[in-house]
């Protein structure tokens, strides 16, 4: 009786290492640092509707992303010390023709949000 209960004791205990284990080894990866968020709105100047189809690209980093059916966009990206961001109009004729702009954001905290608005061409 004894001598079952020690033998699922260990049988429970070298499961559970073997399972600390594999996630010590193969588990993801974290990224330990903190990230800043950067959300902001693409609008048209003169009307004021939001553009769709924007590239929105930080010009040191190969990210970028494109703005939404509400002008929306976002992402992550690594702390710095200020922020050099592009606005394309990628698609040209497709929402009317916007005239490219860049601006420099410098972050107050680990999030930011803005709104900016693209004259036409």
């Amino acid at each position: 009786m004894i001598s079952n209960w020690i033998r699922n004791l260990l049988r429970g205990l070298s499961v559970t290492s073997m399972v600390f284990v594999f996630q010590a080894c193969y588990g993801t990866p974290q990224d330990m640092k903190y990230d800043m968020y950067i959300e902001g709105v693409v609008k048209a100047r003169a009307t004021g509707d939001p553009i769709q189809g924007i590239r929105v690209s930080l010009t040191e980093t190969d990210q970028y992303e494109f703005t939404d059916d509400r002008g929306v966009f976002s992402f992550y990206t690594d702390i710095a010390t200020s922020y050099p961001i592009l606005f394309e109009d990628e698609d040209g004729g497709q929402n009317g023709a916007f005239m490219t702009r860049d601006t420099v954001l410098d972050p107050e905290n680990y999030t930011i949000f803005f709104e900016i608005a693209l004259d036409r061409e």
